[in-house]
């Protein structure tokens, strides 16, 4: 479900509707009740009251704080993850220029796909959190028989080739990390104690009586916005790869990458592995 509601609207569009209910709900629970219960308004519980709402309140800032950072942190985290794949394949693209042009072609070919199928293949999947390993393996593959097919010549080659193949070991393993976090979401407890937890709260503070209605009123939901927004937080956040906050397949398509979106420069790519065409 939360998946669905990022991937088909804005993040302003959920924050206005995800506050503005809470508040809503927040407003009209604290009319009906001071309405059913008139001497709520002389304030007579205001002493047990507060002090339940200062625990409760205290407890569960507590937990969703923790929340909200591990998922920034693992937002960070996956942003790492994609700039350092997508650096990897570079330097591979690098280093394959010491090599004899077959081989120079043969691995640019593999390049080529597969910087191709983790933005027009993997990406779209792991937005809709299904992601695949199999959109790439193949073009990886590649890469790996051009390199374990090739014995490099001469002291200088040999340094690239040693290079080229741990840059290839490293994507691979960025690769798996990558499609992890597009799988991982907040645990079902935590889910329930950030949720559960707002349903608590909120009505915790109706019963917070206030001789004016206004000032009530004014309490209340701002409460209750504070908490609506914290939630919107664990939404956007808990999907690194939804949403208008997700991470973008850019580092994919920059520097040494560039050459291989653009026709006039991607020929050198345009070969075949194995006998296998290029996927573009």
């Amino acid at each position: 479900m939360s998946l669905w509601l990022l991937n088909h609207f804005s993040t302003f569009t959920l924050a206005v509707v995800t506050v503005g209910a809470a508040v809503v709900c927040a407003v009209v629970g604290s009319v009906v009740l001071r309405r059913r219960y008139p001497s709520l308004a002389k304030g007579e519980h205001n002493e047990m009251v507060g002090v339940t709402l200062g625990m409760f309140g205290a407890i569960y800032g507590i937990i969703l704080a923790f929340v909200i950072v591990t998922l920034w942190t693992q937002l960070d985290s996956t942003q790492t993850i994609v700039a350092t794949e997508a650096t990897d394949v570079a330097l591979i693209s690098r280093d394959g220029a010491a090599f004899p042009a077959p081989v120079r072609e043969g691995l640019d070919s593999a390049l080529s796909g597969y910087v191709h199928a983790v933005v027009d293949q993997q990406w779209p999947r792991m937005r809709d959190g299904r992601p695949s390993y199999g959109a790439t393996e193949s073009h990886l593959v590649d890469a790996y028989t051009v390199l374990q097919s090739y014995d490099p010549k001469g002291p200088r080659e040999q340094v690239f080739y040693e290079q080229a193949v741990g840059h290839l070991n490293d994507v691979a393993g960025q690769r798996r990390a990558r499609l992890n976090m597009a799988e991982q979401e907040l645990p079902p407890l935590l889910q329930i104690l950030a949720f559960g937890g707002a349903i608590v709260l909120i009505p915790l503070t109706f019963l917070y009586g206030m001789r004016k209605l206004r000032i009530q009123l004014v309490f209340v939901a701002s409460v209750a916005g504070l908490i609506g927004f914290s939630l919107l937080l664990v939404v956007v956040l808990d999907r690194p790869f939804a949403g208008d906050l997700s991470v973008s397949p850019a580092p994919y398509r920059e520097g040494a990458l560039a050459r291989y979106w653009d026709p006039a420069q991607s020929g050198a790519g345009a070969g075949s592995v194995a006998g296998k065409p290029a996927h573009r």
